[in-house]
């Protein structure tokens, strides 16, 4: 769900070019050392808020649950996030906020959009902690350092490439929107064969949005924001850690549907 949403365009009308190393001076370091502060601190916050959920909802007393999802006994607080109707308001609010940062960000102060960005991080994290009753926690935490290092080498190759990764944009794009509607479709008929193959182009979509994004981010501070600064380039920091925790969050989920040992 959280692949609704996603914005390619620069904002100067630059496309990403050859940059010379040279150029990459000390602003742009700043600034991309503050997207993937945001974007770690974000994750951060994802992780913390969907193991406390997890452990609030579970109990090892099958005399006070009040439901059973499979050896998990859910509490009442679990019954309400996993089984109830409610559950429709936690997976579907991550997706509202990103709506609300994505089309409101020039009209909000850089703190209120940090302090919406976290809060988006931990509706995010409400949203995954039914991943530890379907996965063991070994495997969740071996996918996420699997996760975590291919995302790390898939953005050093973005930012360091002398390749122009411009064009790759609308292929993603298209991809994107691809896996989506075979999304949708595989809700109603619940094919293992189709979601098999949504996961493996996904993690291929999401490996190359990645690398594309990091270049992205890169030549608009080099082609924009190195000269405007302020208030205008701490947004777009926040955006760009948006895209990025974005990107890390889909590349996740998708390899724990390829590698993950269900419970």
């Amino acid at each position: 769900m959280s692949d609704l949403d996603r914005n390619h365009a620069t904002p100067f009308g630059r496309t990403a070019g050859r940059v010379d190393t040279a150029a990459v001076d000390a602003g742009l370091r700043s600034y991309m050392l503050k997207i993937y502060n945001y974007m770690s601190i974000g994750l951060a916050i994802t992780g913390l808020a969907a193991l406390g959920v997890y452990m609030a909802a579970v109990t090892n007393d099958p005399s006070g649950a009040a439901a059973q999802i499979g050896n998990a006994y859910l509490t009442p607080f679990g019954y309400a996030m996993f089984v109830s109707p409610l559950k429709w308001v936690f997976i579907l609010a991550p997706l509202a906020m990103v709506f609300v940062i994505s089309f409101g960000i020039n009209r909000l102060k850089p703190a209120t959009a940090q302090l919406l960005f976290w809060a988006f991080s931990a509706l995010m994290g409400l949203s995954l902690s039914s991943i530890f009753l379907v996965y063991t926690h070994t495997s969740i935490v071996r996918v996420f350092f699997i996760t975590a290092a291919s995302f790390g080498a898939l953005s050093l190759f973005g930012y360091t490439t002398k390749r122009d990764m411009s064009g790759m944009g609308s292929f993603l794009l298209m991809g994107l929107f691809g896996i989506i509607i075979a999304s949708l479709v595989n809700l109603f008929i619940a094919s293992s064969a189709l979601q098999f193959v949504v996961s493996v182009v996904g993690v291929l979509v999401f490996a190359g949005l990645t690398a594309y994004d990091t270049q992205r981010l890169k030549n608009d501070y080099i082609y924009g924001y190195a000269s405007q600064g302020g208030e205008i380039a701490e947004r777009a920091a926040i955006t760009g850690a948006l895209s990025l925790y974005l990107n890390f969050i889909n590349l996740f989920t998708l390899l724990l549907q390829l590698l993950g040992q269900r419970e």
